[in-house]
């Protein structure tokens, strides 16, 4: 068994790798850094296919958003909704974000689509974005590729517990999307919370400044028919 899919990993497992890069990827990518560890692929390879997968990714989404980002405003609500988010990234940390921008949980496709919509230059973004994907290719395959060679110091026979360490593995990148969904889904019951409290303040303000005017008003109408009379 162990032998297949060794034999199906090294025909396809780094085409595989590459579609999921170009897509997210963190997680496919750390298990490959773990099956390289084992074996079954190399970690050369492994972070090459990684590499250009997302380089080459972030290239075609950054492109897309220079010929048809305003296209996909109209055509898809949730794009649009992070567009003003993405904005405000963009604005505040400039170019960089174009390195970063492969670390942000929930715009990693965004940003780099609402790059090309700015002005920024695209030999500042391939520059920016080679070394953004070089480091993060690196970093996330080391990552599965260390988890495996720390389980061997503790266990033996290693193969025979590969299926509980990949459970693992799947665990913790599960822990990590889960706690960065739990984040976002908190900022965002915050943020609701003060532009509640905010729109409360201002019909508030809003009430007593009119109650304010009407008893001036009314003062000064009194004060006219005493004058009158």
């Amino acid at each position: 068994m162990q032998q297949l899919l060794k034999e199906y990993l090294q025909v396809h497992g780094y085409w595989v790798l590459f579609a999921g890069t170009f897509l997210e990827g963190e997680a496919i990518l750390i298990f490959a850094g773990f099956l390289a560890c084992q074996g079954y692929l190399s970690i050369y390879g492994v972070i090459l296919s990684a590499f250009a997968g997302s380089f080459l990714g972030d290239q075609f989404y950054f492109h897309m958003g220079r010929r048809k980002g305003a296209v996909l405003l109209k055509l898809f609500s949730s794009f649009a909704k992070k567009f003003r988010k993405g904005l405000r990234l963009i604005e505040r940390y400039g170019s960089f974000i174009a390195f970063v921008s492969r670390y942000t949980y929930g715009f990693r496709i965004l940003l780099p689509i609402l790059l090309g919509m700015t002005n920024l230059s695209s030999r500042r973004f391939l520059f920016l974005n080679l070394c953004s994907a070089l480091s993060w290719s690196i970093l996330f395959s080391l990552v599965g590729f260390l988890f495996g060679k720390g389980a061997a110091f503790f266990i033996d026979d290693l193969e025979r517990y590969e299926p509980y360490l990949l459970l693992i593995l799947a665990a913790f990148t599960g822990f990590l999307w889960l706690s960065h969904f739990a984040a976002h889904r908190w900022r965002g019951r915050r943020a609701r919370r003060r532009l509640k409290r905010l729109k409360a303040h201002r019909a508030q303000s809003a009430a007593h400044s009119a109650h304010h005017r009407g008893a001036q008003k009314h003062a000064g109408k009194n004060k006219q028919d005493q004058d009158n009379s």
